[in-house]
């Protein structure tokens, strides 16, 4: 049991100095001396710009759905279009979808009358849409002003991309378990897709902000209604089709994020299972020689699920050893804690803080440049990454058991989530 507790501890320190290493390498080539976020690449002929169509998918955004198509279409990029899916919701979102849509022709409203799921909502969306290039995003989601410039640069100068992810920020940042995630997004998320991006492939384009091409998405069938994360289950399946994603850190998007404990495990264990149902799903079909650039995607995704599987078990066989040996030795409850403390930790903790540190280190240099200024949430960031770890082993684990009652997958329809205190008027 020491030598896998050893191997449990050293693969979070080999993930961070793997996605340190490729973080750096892409702001080394991509990010620094470039054009900073307020400088998109516009077309020089405004008039003979292509057209872009942002896509949003509604269900029960009635507090957030007005503020989010007026950012829609307050864009610098000078042909645009928004087309939103109310999706059989129960509140208010179709009324203030009718009421922005009053005010600007370039906005189209389209209603389901029942709940039918993201997936749906997003192919209606895609399919009344009149452009090429298919920009989506939430419908709590606040896009920066040159948001769609910096997703669509991509899609317009080269023929091979099929997907271009952005770069969510966290817009709620009144809790604390809202600044941790300022540090989750920067240290973990974003040095990630830069990693995976620099390796060759990405795990998943972000759903709350990103950008597809049109042709790229009719290949492979746009998106699956029976994917328990749609934006996961089509980004596998384009780069099987050898299509390239990007990451586009400019392209900034402010979202809403759980602020209770019960909602962010939600969270994580529908995007566990997400991930887990995508690696069933079209792990057989990524062995081949013609797919070997998703290897690393795919080795990262099995090694995460087996180390979730060993990290639990640890856990329990230390927790379990400490605890019989300590009451068959009659030791008081101080004493136990003294000893479980001193089993787990070891030195091995010390290794994993320092990391951790490091971690902290790289991504505050380079995200300093997409938080605003003054800003202090990122000092948060230090506590996060061992939580980080302890969250992604459980939900690793419960999607494992969830994923495994299902005979067959069912539409994946919308259930609203926690949006944090920003949505509920708690925010600061």
């Amino acid at each position: 049991m020491d030598t896998l507790g050893l191997l449990v501890m050293a693969y979070p320190v080999v993930m961070a100095l793997v996605w340190m290493t490729g973080g750096v390498w892409f702001w080394w080539r991509r990010e620094r001396g470039q054009r900073p976020v307020d400088d998109p690449p516009l077309p020089a002929d405004p008039a003979a710009a292509p057209l872009v169509s942002v896509l949003v998918p509604c269900h029960d955004e009635g507090p957030n759905v007005a503020e989010t198509l007026r950012a829609a279409l307050d864009q610098s990029w000078p042909a645009l279009e928004v087309v939103a899916v109310d999706d059989g919701s129960s509140d208010d979102t179709w009324e203030q979808m009718l009421a922005v849509a009053a005010t600007d022709e370039r906005l189209r409203v389209l209603r389901l009358t029942s709940n039918e799921g993201k997936a749906v909502a997003l192919r209606t969306a895609a399919l009344a849409a009149r452009s090429d290039v298919l920009v989506c995003v939430d419908g709590d989601s606040l896009l920066d002003t040159h948001a769609v410039a910096w997703l669509a640069s991509h899609l317009t100068s080269t023929a091979r991309v099929g997907a271009v992810a952005g770069n969510p920020r966290i817009r709620n940042r009144s809790s604390l378990l809202g600044r941790l995630q300022v540090g989750e997004f920067s240290a973990i998320v974003g040095l990630t897709r830069r990693a995976q991006r620099t390796y060759g492939r990405v795990f998943t384009v972000s759903g709350a902000v990103c950008a597809f091409r049109r042709a790229a998405l009719h290949r492979v069938g746009y998106w699956s209604d029976t994917a328990v994360t749609e934006d996961i289950d089509i980004s596998w399946r384009l780069q099987r089709d050898h299509w390239d994603i990007r990451y586009e850190p400019r392209a900034l998007c402010a979202i809403l994020t759980p602020e209770s404990v019960l909602g962010l495990w939600r969270q994580r264990r529908r995007w566990a299972r997400g991930g887990l149902q995508a690696l069933v799903r079209h792990a057989p079909s990524l062995l081949s020689w013609r797919r070997r650039r998703m290897w690393p995607v795919l080795v990262e995704s099995v090694v995460s699920l087996l180390w979730a599987l060993a990290a639990l078990a640890v856990v329990i066989a230390t927790t379990t050893g400490v605890v019989v040996g300590a009451l068959a030795a009659g030791s008081t409850a101080a004493e136990l804690g003294v000893d479980l403390g001193s089993a787990v930790v070891r030195w091995t903790g010390v290794v994993v803080a320092l990391v951790c540190l490091l971690q902290f280190a790289v991504s505050r240099r380079i995200e300093a440049a997409y938080e605003p200024a003054g800003d202090r949430s990122l000092v948060w960031l230090v506590w996060y990454p061992l939580a980080y770890w302890l969250i992604s082993m459980l939900a690793a684990v419960a999607a494992v058991l969830t994923l495994g009652w299902r005979t067959a997958p069912g539409r994946a329809t919308w259930s609203s989530p926690d949006r944090g205190l920003a949505a509920t008027g708690g925010a600061s």
